[in-house]
């Protein structure tokens, strides 16, 4: 959807989203409400909107803000223009692009408040962890690791996004995921197999997280492909949205348990009957297989 391709920048939860963002009548201006409502010349506007005069003008060639009322050669600005600006400033500090915020200040015009369309873009664009990404040096890694980070695993890290080149060390985006693999590499098993395991299921997961994003744009491009929802329908879509996050994560979590505990069952079992079926074939004296074979015992009479 147009509205939600914005440039990277931190994203808010519903909460935050709801309660800091300039509502639609910030973005048509409040007035004072006692006396005369301020004025401002666009130097003034400038200063009290955090921006410059350079940008206000910009703006207003893009049809972001109105132009001011003229007295002789002056232009004079109100508080609509200041809390059109601030709204600006506040989706550009969010990543979004003029043209984004073209877009949404006419969905406002047409009906839509800001705070819904804000929550459905973060129920859409929020990050699905809570992880914090953390440093670790090399040294640190080499602790961790021990012989196990090797320079060809730590070059396949990197290559697989596990490990971002962070100045002097490395940063890990998923702190849980290093952890794994630490505990893996300790109980003996070569850390570059389970870097290409990663490897090749990375593949399987982005194609089930390519329906699962596809069943939902589906539910969103109902309402025309590009296009924002009725107002009236933009807060179920957010509850939508939010509920089959948690929902999507269990259904996967449960179908990959099932097919561990398949794969398990078909590969460690057999491998367990084959060794249970060779201990009851060896010998009884503990395994002397050169032995020579006592022959047949004569019955007791």
């Amino acid at each position: 959807m147009a509205f939600f391709k914005r440039s990277a920048a931190p994203t808010s939860s519903p909460s935050s989203a709801s309660s800091s963002a300039p509502t639609a009548h910030d973005a048509a201006g409040s007035g004072s409400g006692n006396g005369t409502p301020p004025e401002y010349t666009i130097d003034e506007l400038a200063r009290a909107a955090g921006t410059t005069v350079r940008n206000v003008r910009s703006y207003q060639d893009r049809g972001l803000i109105d132009p001011p009322e003229r007295r002789g050669r002056v232009g004079i600005y109100t508080q609509t223009h200041l809390g059109r600006l601030r709204l600006i400033n506040h989706l550009l500090a969010r990543g979004y692009t003029l043209n984004n915020i073209q877009e949404l200040l006419k969905a406002i015009v047409e009906g839509h408040d800001l705070r819904s369309i804000l929550g459905l873009e973060s129920a859409i664009g929020s990050p699905w962890t809570d992880e914090a990404p953390r440093h670790y040096s090399y040294l640190a890694l080499a602790r961790l690791f021990g012989r196990a980070i090797s320079r060809p695993a730590l070059a396949k890290a990197i290559a697989l996004g596990l490990l971002e080149p962070d100045g002097m060390g490395y940063l890990a985006r998923s702190p849980r995921m290093l952890t794994a693999g630490v505990e893996i590499a300790r109980a003996g098993f070569a850390l570059e197999d389970v870097l290409s395991i990663v490897e090749h299921a990375r593949g399987h997961f982005e194609a089930v997280s390519d329906r699962i994003v596809a069943m939902v744009v589906r539910e969103l491009d109902r309402f025309g492909e590009g296009k924002l929802p009725p107002p009236q329908d933009v807060p179920r879509l957010v509850d939508i949205l939010w509920r089959i996050r948690p929902l999507a994560m269990v259904a996967v979590e449960a179908e990959m348990m099932r097919a561990m505990e398949q794969s398990a069952n078909k590969y460690l079992g057999d491998r367990v009957a084959a060794i249970i079926e060779h201990l009851h074939d060896a010998p009884e004296d503990g395994g002397a297989g050169n032995a020579p074979k006592a022959g047949p015992r004569k019955a007791r009479r």
